[in-house]
C-alpha cells in the first residue's frame, strides 16, 4: 500500500494495454502524505487474465471506472513468464472503495475470478488480494483484533492475511472475501484505518511480481498454503519488521560506522525493529554482513545494543538518502528472508531425520 501523486498511473490507456502503474523504484511513501492526508493508494494482486478484464477492450473498462469514481487506476506491465500483475488505484477513500466494487462486479460478470469463490455458480462472491504494508497491519487489526472484527461485522466480508511478507518487499497479502458490495465496504473501512496511521507506512518496500528468482512460486504458496491463506486475521504475533521514519534509535548504537556523515544534506532516518534472534544473521561473523550492506547501500546503519521494548526486538537505525535507505532496507530484508528459509529447511531436515529414527523432533526455531 503506497501513496504519492506521481506514482499514480496515467489517465489515458492505449488500445489493448494497461495504464502501467509507474514505479518509484521499490520505495513507497505512506498513504495520505499529500493532499491533506486524504488521498489513498491501494494496490491489489491480480492475474493477467483478470487484468485483461479490468482494462477492457481498448482500455474501455478502466476508463469507465475512472470516469465513474474520479480515481486514477492502472495495471503494472506484463512480465514475461509471470502470471500476476499489480492493480493500483489512487483517490479518495470513497472513490477507491467504489472503484474496487465496480472491478469485482466486472470480474464476477466475466466469470474470470482467479481466487477461490465461496459460493456455487452463478458466483456472487470472490476474493480480492490486497497488498498491505507489514507495518500497517496493526492499524487494520486493532488491539486484540477488535478493529478487524468490527470491519468484518460491518461489511459482511471475511478477511484473511498471509503471515509472511512477500519476497523482497515489506508487503503482505490480505484477502478480502465476499460480494462486490461487501468487499467495497471493507475496503472503505480499511482505507480509513490506513490513512489514520499513514506515517507508519512510510518506506514500505513494494512487491513487484517477477522480481527475484522465486516470486512466482512464492505467490502460489501464499495463495494455497494452509499456514497463510487459511489464517484468519488476528492480532499480530509475528515479530515487527516494519519501517518507521524520523525517530532515533532508543539506545546506544552497536556500531556507528557508515558511508555517510550524520550532517549530510537531504538525509533521512528510518528505524526498523528486528527480533533479537535474527540480529546475528544480519551482522554476520565479525560484522562482515552488515559491513557489506553498508558498503552496497551507502547508508549509515547502527544497531541498538539492547532490546527497545518487551518484545525483545532491537532497533536498527538507517541514515542516508532515500535511495540509499531503500537499498539498505532491501538488503536487510533479503538477508532476513534467506535466514528464515535456512531455518525452515533445517527444521524440515530435523523432522525427517526424527521421523526416520522414531525420535520426536526438537521444537522448531522461532520464525520471522
Amino acid at each position: 500500500m503506497s501513496h504519492t501523486p506521481n506514482e499514480a498511473p496515467a489517465a489515458n490507456v492505449a488500445p489493448n494495454t494497461a495504464a502501467a502503474a509507474p514505479s518509484d523504484g521499490d520505495r513507497s511513501p505512506s498513504p495520505g502524505q499529500g493532499d491533506g492526508q486524504n488521498t489513498l493508494t491501494l494496490r491489489a494482486l491480480v492475474t493477467t487474465k483478470d487484468a485483461g478484464v479490468i482494462i477492457g477492450k481498448a482500455g474501455k473498462n478502466v476508463a469507465d471506472i475512472r470516469d465513474h469514481t474520479g480515481v486514477k487506476a492502472g495495471v503494472s506491465k506484463v512480465v514475461p513468464g509471470v502470471h500476476e500483475r499489480v492493480l493500483t488505484i489512487t483517490g479518495s477513500v470513497e472513490g477507491v472503495a467504489k472503484a474496487y466494487t465496480l472491478i469485482i462486479t466486472q470480474l464476477l460478470a466475466a466469470g474470470s475470478q482467479s481466487s477461490p469463490t465461496i459460493s456455487s455458480p452463478p458466483a456472487t462472491q470472490t476474493a480480492l488480494r490486497l497488498l498491505i504494508s507489514h507495518n500497517l497491519m496493526g492499524s487494520v487489526i486493532g488491539r486484540n483484533g477488535l478493529k478487524i472484527k468490527a470491519i468484518q461485522d460491518a461489511s459482511g466480508a471475511r478477511m484473511v492475511a498471509s503471515k509472511d511478507m512477500l519476497p523482497q518487499s515489506t508487503e503482505r497479502i490480505v484477502e478480502v472475501h465476499g460480494t462486490a458490495d461487501a468487499i467495497g465496504a471493507a475496503i472503505s473501512e480499511i482505507g480509513r484505518c490506513l490513512l489514520e496511521d499513514w506515517e507508519r507506512g512510510q518506506g514500505t518496500v513494494l512487491f513487484h511480481p517477477g522480481h527475484g528468482l522465486d516470486d512466482r512460486s512464492s505467490i502460489s504458496s501464499v495463495r494455497r498454503s494452509p499456514s497463510t491463506s487459511n489464517t484468519t486475521f488476528s492480532p499480530p504475533t509475528s515479530p515487527r519488521m516494519g519501517v518507521r521514519t524520523g525517530s532515533p534509535a532508543p539506545s546506544s548504537p552497536h556500531s556507528t560506522n557508515g558511508a555517510l556523515g550524520a550532517a549530510g544534506v537531504g538525509l533521512r532516518t528510518q528505524n526498523i525493529s528486528i527480533p533479537s534472534d535474527m540480529v546475528g544473521c544480519i551482522i554476520g561473523r565479525q560484522g562482515t554482513k552488515i559491513t557489506e550492506i553498508r558498503r552496497l547501500s551507502g547508508s549509515k546503519i547502527s544497531i541498538a545494543k539492547t532490546p527497545h521494548d518487551e518484545t525483545g526486538e532491537r532497533m536498527f537505525t538507517i541514515v542516508g538518502t532515500p535511495e540509499a535507505n531503500e537499498k539498505a532496507l532491501f538488503l536487510l530484508y533479503n538477508q532476513l528472508e534467506n535466514e528464515k528459509e535456512r531455518r525452515v529447511s533445517r527444521e524440515q531436515v530435523a523432522s525427517q531425520e526424527a521421523a526416520a529414527s522414531g525420535v520426536p523432533a526438537a521444537a522448531p526455531v522461532a520464525s520471522v
